[in-house]
């Protein structure tokens, strides 16, 4: 069959050859109609990323939109390695109809991550049974522009917006998010406009796309203003690392505020887990409560896709 082949770390795949998925009892090869190109692919692909086996040639893809053999659409992924999403056929272990009105490219562009946000804020209100105030952080990227959508969905009292491109911000505020800039040279800059925005609400809840320096900005505005013992408990999650792998973490935030840090990410959430929430973002990204833009790439031209860049993500798609 056709697929993306990826035959070395850190190199671009190309459209090849390559062997057919080793059919499974049950599972019967689904047909590609569109693989969104995240950034856990791109991770993965590399070796970069803490899921890779390092193990190559291998297709890459984690997840996609395919046609079973009776024709229906269905959301699917967890394809067994070296087998990813992005060829002409795949098998997977699950299949989840799409619902009616969905457009299935920009569920392949926004599935991954939709749930990247969702999964936590399902998961934080399950548990203490509301959101209160949401801070965001790398709102203007894909996974952060919908994990502010999905907390005013999910019943957040207040979303704060951090990110770096304006307009990205200043649509974020159309929707009634409070944006913050994170475009300042100075990290104490940073680190001023994100107190200004919570100090009257403080956040509940933080999801972190980014983590670097812009972490340790978040850590000196949630420190601010001496012990608040009384204070609401923050649970801040981090989820992507775009601004960097590490950040310092100051001891005193940890004895002054109760703040609780987790991770969030492939290993965070079991397979039940995700397959429980994935039919409720379906649902949210046929209704437009989720909107994710997308350009499709055929597989012959998934080197293109590789070097694509900008807001939409690349779906690759057969030719």
């Amino acid at each position: 069959m056709r697929a993306a082949v990826v035959n070395t770390a850190g190199e671009p795949p190309v459209c090849a050859e390559f062997a057919d998925p080793v059919a499974r009892p049950g599972q019967e090869p689904l047909h590609l109609v569109g693989a969104g190109l995240h950034h856990v692919v791109r991770g993965l692909a590399a070796g970069r990323h803490y899921g890779s086996d390092h193990t190559f040639p291998l297709v890459p893809g984690v997840d996609a939109v395919a046609r079973t053999g009776d024709g229906r659409l269905v959301y699917t992924g967890f394809a067994r390695a070296p087998w990813g999403t992005m060829a002409e056929r795949m098998v997977t272990p699950f299949e989840l109809e799409l619902p009616a009105g969905a457009d299935p490219l920009e569920v392949a562009a926004g599935m991954n991550p939709g749930l990247s946000g969702w999964m936590v804020l399902s998961a934080r209100r399950k548990e203490v049974g509301r959101l209160g105030t949401v801070l965001v952080l790398g709102a203007t990227g894909a996974s952060g522009t919908l994990a502010v959508r999905a907390a005013q969905a999910l019943g957040a009292e207040r979303v704060v917006a951090a990110g770096r491109d304006p307009e990205s911000l200043e649509r974020l505020r159309g929707l009634g998010a409070v944006p913050v800039s994170l475009g300042h040279d100075e990290p104490g800059a940073v680190a001023h406009a994100l107190a200004a925005a919570v100090d009257d609400a403080p956040p509940a809840l933080v999801l972190d796309f980014v983590w670097g320096p812009v972490a340790e900005a978040a850590f000196a505005a949630l420190g601010r203003g001496g012990p608040a013992a009384d204070g609401p408990e923050i649970a801040y999650v981090q989820i992507g690392s775009l601004a960097g792998s590490e950040a310092a973490l100051p001891a005193a935030l940890l004895r002054s505020r109760r703040i609780r840090i987790t991770g969030s990410g492939i290993g965070a959430f079991s397979r039940a887990e995700l397959l429980a929430e994935a039919p409720a973002v379906l649902a949210a990204f046929a209704d437009g409560t989720l909107q994710m833009p997308y350009t499709a790439y055929p597989l012959s031209r998934v080197g293109d896709a590789w070097a694509h860049r900008g807001s939409a993500r690349a779906v690759v798609v057969p030719d």
